[in-house]
């Protein structure tokens, strides 16, 4: 009889591990599914906006690759599966914050071509162009990323999109406040009325002065972000180095509940701290 219990027990423990396995599979294959189909997606519309074309597969394959190979290195140095995890998870969102800054430097590049931009737009008006001719040159003239979006604002006017229309895509790619009151005095001018010229050089060198002043805040404020960087490094600096002197006493951080703690209060704390020096040197104009 007790041969019979032993075999049963030993029976349902074999089914019910295998049911968990199969369950934890199909969930990692359906988070693997829908994990690639966002990444894929996100990737192509993102960077299509930026007029970077890559294959998204490709990336996909790197990002996971990243992902094994950053979460191994870290293994072999820590052996702690926290570590670990949170190393997975960041390098699962790095390309977001590779976009992020992309998309950044395009936007602030694109903001200092504005105002040169808005000097030929007159120019050409002046001379008796129209304000789609003025378009046209601006996608000879000018570099990238400026030439790119009035490149593709024009195409969508040739095959029958409006101008207004037009504009407002453009302004939903670029919300960037200077370009758009640039779109809405155009559009005010096309409906109302007035002089687009005055309009255009007003808003140029209004622009000029707002990136000069701008400038000068960026250079004295530089101290106080480097500033923010080194100390929120350092205590992982210090971490890193106590790690090689010390290991079995760090080793606690993250092998006791007391050690989880004191981690996550630093997390929290590193992360208040740079975002508050961030705020503080943060100043728009």
């Amino acid at each position: 009889m007790e041969t019979v219990l032993f075999y049963t027990a030993i029976t349902l423990v074999f089914l019910a591990a295998g049911i968990f396995a199969w369950l934890a599979v199909r969930s990692f294959g359906k988070f693997w599914h829908e994990y690639q189909t966002t990444f894929s997606e996100s990737t192509t519309n993102n960077l299509g906006d930026m007029f970077m074309f890559v294959d998204p597969q490709r990336l996909f394959v790197l990002n996971i690759a990243g992902v094994v190979v950053v979460s191994t290195v870290v293994w072999l140095l820590t052996h702690t599966w926290i570590a670990v995890v949170a190393t997975a998870i960041g390098m699962m969102a790095l390309p977001w914050f590779i976009y992020k800054a992309i998309r950044a430097r395009r936007f602030k590049k694109f903001e200092q071509q504005l105002p040169e931009a808005l000097l030929a737009i007159a120019s050409s008006l002046q001379s008796g162009a129209s304000l789609p001719m003025a378009f046209e040159s601006l996608i000879t003239e000018q570099p990238q990323p400026l030439n790119q979006e009035f490149e593709l604002l024009m195409r969508q006017t040739r095959i029958g999109v409006d101008m207004e229309t037009g504009l407002s895509n453009m302004e939903k790619r670029l919300p960037i406040p200077d370009f758009i009151v640039v779109v809405s005095a155009i559009k005010i001018s096309r409906e109302v009325g007035g002089n687009l010229i005055e309009v255009m050089e007003t808003l140029a060198e209004t622009l000029r002065r707002k990136s000069s002043m701008e400038g000068k805040i960026e250079s004295l404020t530089s101290q106080g972000r480097l500033q923010g960087k080194v100390m929120t490094g350092l205590p992982i600096l210090l971490g890193v180095v106590l790690m090689q002197i010390e290991p079995e006493a760090m080793s606690k951080l993250f092998t006791t509940p007391v050690g989880w703690g004191t981690l996550a209060v630093i997390v929290v704390m590193e992360f208040l701290g740079y975002m508050t020096i961030k705020k503080i040197t943060s100043i728009d104009v």
